[in-house]
């Protein structure tokens, strides 16, 4: 039997390796060995579970909690819900429009003159529906807390509806203030 190099004495047993003339052995420790026992390799972590032999780690929350929600799904939701609350009283005009979520706007200028629009929309055409689109991450970037974030997802979404339909943000929705 040979000992692997390195091993404290008390854990001489776990680090003792049979002697197979000069073909690969492993020890407990996830270091191979070969006839050379100057030279040892690493075997990747697949080959083992992981550390305690408990298996492999599972979910931290389960999936129909809020905590297990990804942030772009989360912004998702807060489109839904502001298309939601316009619904009921503009059913017959958001008919055919569809609503969208993108990471970041296209670069270059922005039709508005902003220079990072939180929102674009489109007229339909050549028989492409109307299409209002909300850009994740300037808005995630502009709100500083998750009430103050649905209320500019709100605000967004109210002004790009405005905007396709051709009449103030008021108009579509009482509440609405311009106080930027």
């Amino acid at each position: 039997m040979a000992r692997s190099p390195g091993c404290p004495a008390a854990a001489r047993a776990a680090c003792t390796l049979p002697d197979h003339g000069g073909r690969v052995a492993r020890d407990n420790l996830g270091v191979v060995q070969t006839a050379d026992p100057g030279r040892r390799q690493r075997v990747p972590r697949v080959a083992r579970r992981d550390r305690h032999g408990r298996g492999l780690r599972g979910p931290l929350a389960p999936t129909d909690v809020p905590l297990s929600r990804t942030r772009a799904e989360h912004f998702d939701e807060l489109v839904l819900d502001a298309v939601n609350r316009l619904e009921p009283r503009w059913e017959k005009q958001l008919a055919g429009v569809e609503f969208a979520v993108e990471e970041v706007p296209p670069p270059g200028p922005s039709p508005d003159g902003d220079p990072v629009p939180l929102a674009r929309s489109q007229v339909a055409a050549g028989g492409k529906p109307a299409r209002i689109v909300v850009y994740r991450r300037p808005a995630q970037a502009r709100a500083e807390g998750e009430e103050e974030l649905a209320a500019l997802v709100f605000d967004v979404v109210v002004e790009e509806v405005a905007r396709l339909l051709g009449v103030d943000p008021e108009a579509v929705d009482p509440g609405y203030s311009d106080d930027d």
